[in-house]
């Protein structure tokens, strides 16, 4: 038998030409390239971090400065003049940290300069615009082409001022400026791509460049970054063996822009790498603003994996006004699930992509909404044991030490604790933490919630109640009067029906009755 050729893993490697000379994995994205300059001339696309939009936007430079040996083999290789060399303009704002618009501005003048050197040009303007509209037109000039303008992580830097909105404004501001001579200088560029994690709207960072074509919800380019599963059985194939497909799946598949599913390309690099599940993309960058930013909103956990929104909401990021929607699907946490029209307009519903982030964040959460890390880490271990021993007198347990043993200085110096949906959000995230199976059955904004947990063949159904709004026992008493159990029971698994009851005046569980049903035919035979 002859040995499946291995190559090396690209992880973290945005550079084309290392790739393709360095002997690494490529996944081809060329043909995604090629359509765009046939359609268009001016795009912005949205993606989270570390899904390859430095990558393709490094492929889109080497494709027009017509660097034919990296593209021999590659589906755009027979179909592109590499006779032609277009002067390409690089801006990136990924790197460093800007904290107001003066080390903005030192920033924009040394990516100018670093073009301008590349270019071998100089040019006589002072002002930031200035010298980027003279770089533009004297590029067209020496070479006879007109210039393409590639632009990374194109607002990166307002975002580290999240809690000075003036601040951020003015870096706004100074971008748009910035921006705004792309347009100007229409007739000496023959492409122009932007990226980023969030999309500002085109009154505000993109006032003036408002002929951008975005494509990021554009079914025909949802797998332009990331990998298909086409992609994980040709290019990938000789890194599989003893890994679990459908746990691949499971762990890193999911993410979808109104098309083809992808995976995370960097959880799929490190799995082949360690040869372990683990989350490898979450753990790069904890989301503390994003958590905080919940906290702040007193947002109810259990509706985080089903949120609908229209897609305007879906698509703002303003300084100072962000919608939790389009926070938590523009950085990656929530993901494209259906897609419908109606009268005109577009509205989504959004999911968690796959057990990494659902996991992970929920861990997160868990942390934030509790006092103590270490504590808490104990509890939910303690859960796992518990549910599989199918121990409720140990849960009722459990749960009742957890809540009783939060100072009370916590609960005064955290408004979380005082919304009326915390206990509920609490109990939830304990188990998404674990990352179990978890559908959700009913809800309000009154931290009421029907949950049903499989596990280990089982099925529990929960109902939760904050006693001073409802009589005691009316939590089992709702499972079993609006039959919950019912749809389940042609399953054929053990169901424990769970009603759970906590007093926001007492802040414990004051109530945790059990009922179990034990086949399709049988009624509830015991009860705790």
């Amino acid at each position: 038998m002859t040995a499946i050729s291995r190559k090396r893993l690209p992880i973290g490697i945005q550079n084309l030409r290392e790739i393709r000379e360095g002997d690494y994995y490529y996944v081809d994205k060329t043909g995604f390239a090629l359509r765009l300059i046939d359609e268009g001339k001016y795009y912005f696309l949205s993606r989270p971090r570390r899904f390859g939009k430095s990558l393709f936007l490094d492929t889109l430079g080497e494709l027009f400065a017509g660097n034919e040996s990296l593209f021999r083999s590659l589906a755009i290789h027979d179909r592109w003049d590499w006779s032609r060399h277009f002067p390409v303009i690089r801006l990136s704002f990924g790197g460093g940290v800007m904290r107001d618009e003066g080390e903005l501005e030192q920033k924009i003048r040394e990516l100018l300069t670093v073009n301008q050197e590349a270019l071998d040009l100089k040019y006589k303007q002072t002002s930031i615009a200035g010298c980027f509209e003279e770089l533009i037109r004297k590029a067209h000039a020496a070479s006879g082409e007109r210039v393409v303008v590639l632009v990374d992580e194109y607002h990166r830097r307002i975002p580290d001022n999240p809690t000075e909105p003036q601040t951020a404004r003015a870096m706004r501001d100074g971008l748009r400026n910035l921006y705004s001579v792309i347009k100007d200088a229409d007739s000496h560029i023959r492409f122009a791509f932007l990226t980023g994690v969030s999309k500002f709207s085109k009154v505000s960072l993109f006032s003036g460049l408002n002929n951008l074509n975005d494509i990021t919800l554009d079914s025909r380019f949802s797998a332009i970054c990331g990998y298909t599963e086409n992609d994980l059985d040709l290019v990938f194939a000789s890194e599989l063996g003893g890994l679990d497909r459908d746990t691949i799946r499971t762990w890193y598949n999911g993410y979808n822009w109104t098309g083809e599913a992808v995976y995370n390309p960097f959880d799929v690099l490190l799995l082949f790498q360690k040869r372990k599940f683990h989350p490898w993309w979450f753990e790069t960058a904890t989301p503390t603003f994003l958590v905080e930013v919940l906290k702040e909103r007193q947002t109810w956990l259990p509706n985080l994996g089903r949120i609908e929104t229209s897609a305007d909401l879906l698509s703002t990021f303003e300084v100072g006004n962000i919608p939790t929607e389009a926070l938590l699907f523009q950085t990656g946490y929530l993901t494209i699930d259906t897609e419908e029209e109606f009268f005109g307009e577009y509205h989504y519903r959004l999911r968690y992509p796959n057990r990494e982030v659902y996991q992970s964040l929920n861990n997160s959460l868990l942390r934030a909404w509790t006092a103590n890390a270490q504590e808490t880490l104990a509890y939910k271990t303690r859960l796992g044991q518990l549910l599989l021993a199918n121990d409720f007198a140990g849960m009722e347990s459990l749960f009742t030490a957890f809540f009783s043993s939060i100072p009370s200085d916590w609960y005064r110096n955290n408004s979380i604790a005082r919304y009326e949906g915390y206990y509920a959000s609490v109990f939830y995230a304990y188990f998404a933490a674990l990352g179990l199976d978890i559908t959700l059955e009913d809800s309000s904004s009154q931290g009421r919630l029907d949950m049903a947990v499989r596990f280990n063949g089982h099925l529990y159904l929960f109902e939760f109640k904050v006693v001073e709004l409802v009589s005691a026992g009316e939590a089992l008493e709702q499972i079993k009067e609006r039959g919950y159990a019912d749809k389940y029971r042609a399953e054929g698994l053990p169901i424990h029906l769970i009603g759970v009851e906590f007093s926001r005046d007492r802040r414990s569980v004051v109530g945790f009755e059990v009922k179990h049903i034990v086949s399709t035919s049988s009624t509830s035979t015991s009860s705790t």
